[in-house]
């Protein structure tokens, strides 16, 4: 029998709805990113987790965005960024990048957990909706084709869509490419790292006008020594880009903040 009155129709809905939540909490038990305790939704910590994640607030560097351990004043920059100014022009990262946060990452990365990154678009877009609001457009660095092939996703791809999304602005999921196909950065040290991933992207023939005097948001997963994001900078800036802002879920820290 065909429900044909509203109310029918309304009680077949939410009945559709809960037996899908309910096969759904069954495959996909509502536990902790990062534990693995049972908690009361998706995508929430437990106590305990939450508490060891931390968020980068103010104060910190203007130009680099890592966290000072007392307040220098407004506008302050650390030694490292006057030392050594970086090709981008500022960057912002949601989260030291240990505990919760590292178990996030690997989830993401490598076990294929791309629920997770609606999640972690939000922390970013919260470490950085100034510079997000005021983009021209979102891009990922992106992974060599043969990479992309065999991990079946970009998991920088994966935020920037959603903090496109989150945000309103334009994704540029192609514009920039890698051209090189690199070792991975894990090991390496800082200048081993640096010249595995030189000259290592392009923007795509043709695609200049897609930054070409705009303001670009670059994602990437984690900030590390920036070799990376550095390199994908002075892609885009040779195509024309205006000002480039990295922005990056978590940051590694070496030693306490």
């Amino acid at each position: 029998m065909v429900a044909d009155h509203p109310e029918q129709k309304l009680s077949i809905l939410r009945r559709s709805s809960a037996l899908l939540r309910w096969v759904g909490e069954l495959v996909y038990p509502s536990v902790c990113p990062a534990c693995g305790v049972r908690t009361g939704r998706h995508a929430s910590f437990c106590p305990t987790c939450w508490g060891q994640i931390h968020f980068i607030e103010r104060p910190y560097c203007e130009i680099l965005g890592v966290p000072f351990s007392y307040d220098p004043g407004e506008g302050m920059v650390s030694a490292e960024a006057i030392a050594d100014p970086p090709v981008f022009d500022r960057l912002r990262s949601a989260a030291i990048h240990e505990g919760p946060v590292r178990h996030l990452v690997h989830a993401l990365k490598y076990r294929d957990r791309t629920d997770l990154a609606p999640m972690m678009a939000a922390w970013m877009l919260r470490a950085s909706e100034e510079f997000v609001g005021r983009s021209d457009a979102i891009v990922p660095v992106p992974l060599h084709r043969w990479r992309f092939v065999s991990r079946k996703f970009n998991q920088s791809a994966e935020l920037a869509r959603h903090l496109a999304g989150q945000s309103g602005r334009p994704f540029l999921s192609s514009t920039l490419i890698r051209v090189k196909n690199t070792s991975r950065q894990v090991g390496l040290t800082a200048r081993r790292r640096e010249a595995n991933v030189r000259a290592a992207f392009k923007v795509v023939p043709g695609r200049e006008t897609d930054v070409a005097g705009k303001h670009i948001l670059l994602v990437d997963d984690v900030f590390t020594t920036g070799a990376t994001v550095s390199s994908a900078t002075r892609a885009l800036k040779k195509a024309g880009a205006a000002e480039v802002t990295v922005l990056t879920f978590a940051m590694a820290i070496a030693g306490p903040i």
